[in-house]
């Protein structure tokens, strides 16, 4: 089982959507927020890496597939970080040396949070079934305390 996705997995509107949202946030965040290191190139390059990326690092560690934590350990440095500083690099170093340390953890949190958005693997119909199954289960196997359950708890003086 390879470590990317299907091609099929990374065209689906509910993802394509929802990509097309977080980097037009992510431009309007260069655009308003004074930050020397936040342009709209990087916007785009950190966000299609996160794209192809997150949701399979989080796959395999969640699923425990050893043998591809190495490849979504580098993933995810290179969506997170590497990326980053190779831009940075060759754009203005000095960005670069100033704002890497605060970039980092912002970034990685983000990621996660992409990964777990783009976890799913279906149809955004789907993924709403799964849910709603989840949550009936999780509803109908809750213990309830019933009368002996109380005594026991709480026994009487």
């Amino acid at each position: 089982m390879g470590f990317f996705y299907a091609p099929i997995e990374y065209v689906r509107p509910w993802k394509v959507v929802s990509l097309a949202a977080g980097i037009e946030l992510l431009v309007l965040g260069s655009i308003y927020t004074p930050a020397p290191d936040w342009d709209i190139s990087i916007s785009f390059i950190m966000a299609l890496c996160t794209y192809f990326t997150a949701p399979c690092s989080l796959r395999a560690v969640l699923e425990r597939r050893w043998l591809q934590l190495p490849f979504a350990l580098v993933s995810t440095w290179v969506s997170v970080d590497g990326c980053y500083a190779l831009y940075w690099h060759f754009k203005d170093p000095a960005a670069l040396h100033l704002m890497r340390t605060a970039n980092a953890p912002a970034s990685l949190a983000l990621y996660g949070i992409c990964g777990i958005i783009w976890l799913h693997r279906g149809s955004l119909v789907s993924l709403a079934h799964q849910a709603g199954a989840v949550l009936f289960h999780w509803r109908t196997t809750q213990v309830r305390p019933n009368k002996s359950m109380r005594r026991a708890r709480y026994p009487r003086r």
